[in-house]
């Protein structure tokens, strides 16, 4: 009798195990597609918005154009990789360690660019909504260009870890490209986790702080007009740089917000992952948190394919330009001046 039950409980066991298996290989050959396809579409949306001579006037589409290169590099160089491996079980990183070692910097690179781009902006916001006329000086294309090649390049060194210490190492009995395991995997499992908490806290304090800002100068241009009239020169110049500016504010705050919100899971993951570390673990535990984890790596490439959709439906500036390059109508007009 005991022997039946855990030949049945085995049974089940082993069901279960390869029904998570389904539903991950699943997850990733029908979703992959659509998430690649949607991306692509936004990151070509963003980047075509961002480059018109309306919107290339302020310094914070600098860093959105960053971004959204960035986006459309990441989604073909780590979701796409992460979609044929399990999706489809087309693996040539697994076969030859160059590539292997290629894919593992770019995915590493490419998920600090993404954030860290939308982290400038996000100081960028702060500068100009800055009360103080010299802190809005500061906001320039400049200081944008400087912020982009300077930060990119110590990301690239920063990711180069990734070039040395990355192996193909056996798994079961297949072949898998992975970091080397020991200290260095834990180093980089702690510095994954440190960045997954550090840079959604850093952009919710200057999201927060822009917010503040523009309270601030509201304020000002209230009590401004209410003292001197409406034709004061300083309120109406605050009023004019908050106006001109709230769009990218309001587009910048949502990204960020989507961002903080799909990275939480593998933020937890990787908490978990580091807590129970030392811990022994069975088979069926090891399956069900590469399960979750796998999960969370989809969720985390969310964000970055749905950006353009979002600044569709909170920012009338994004869906003007939109409408224009949908219905032609800079190319009317160009036509018609000629």
């Amino acid at each position: 009798m005991v022997e039946l039950i855990n030949i049945s409980l085995q049974t089940s066991s082993i069901a279960y195990m390869e029904s998570l298996e389904t539903v991950q290989k699943n997850l990733f050959r029908f979703g992959g597609p659509i998430f690649i396809f949607i991306g692509t579409v936004s990151g070509i949306l963003g980047l075509i918005v961002f480059t018109q001579k309306g919107l290339r006037r302020s310094p914070c589409s600098i860093y959105f154009i960053a971004y959204n290169i960035t986006i459309l590099i990441l989604i073909y160089a780590s979701l796409l990789p992460i979609t044929l491996e399990i999706g489809y079980n087309i693996t040539p990183t697994t076969y030859n360690l160059t590539l292997c070692r290629l894919r593992l910097f770019t995915t590493f690179l490419l998920n600090c660019l993404c954030p860290f781009y939308l982290l400038l902006a996000a100081v960028d916001r702060v500068l100009v909504t800055s009360p103080n006329a010299r802190t809005r000086q500061r906001s320039t294309h400049r200081l944008a260009y400087l912020s982009i090649i300077i930060g990119t390049i110590c990301w690239i060194f920063g990711s180069s870890h990734a070039l040395i210490f990355s192996n193909i190492i056996p798994l079961g009995t297949g072949l898998i490209c992975y970091l080397q395991l020991g200290w260095y995997s834990m180093a980089v499992g702690y510095a994954s986790l440190i960045k997954e908490i550090l840079i959604p806290l850093l952009m919710t304090i200057f999201g927060s702080w822009s917010i503040k800002n523009i309270r601030n100068v509201h304020r000002v241009v209230v009590a401004s007009t209410s003292t001197s009239g409406i034709g004061n020169p300083t309120a109406n110049s605050l009023n004019s740089s908050h106006s001109k500016d709230r769009q990218l504010i309001l587009m910048l705050l949502v990204d960020i917000m989507i961002y903080i919100l799909f990275s939480l899971p593998i933020s937890i993951t990787l908490m978990y992952e580091q807590i129970t570390l030392k811990r022994t673990k069975t088979f069926e535990v090891f399956q069900i948190e590469t399960f979750v984890k796998t999960v969370a790596m989809l969720t985390a490439h969310i964000p970055f394919c749905i950006t353009s959709y979002a600044n569709l439906l909170v920012s009338q500036t994004f869906r003007k330009e939109v409408k224009d390059l949908l219905l032609w109508r800079r190319v009317i007009y160009v036509f018609q001046q000629h």
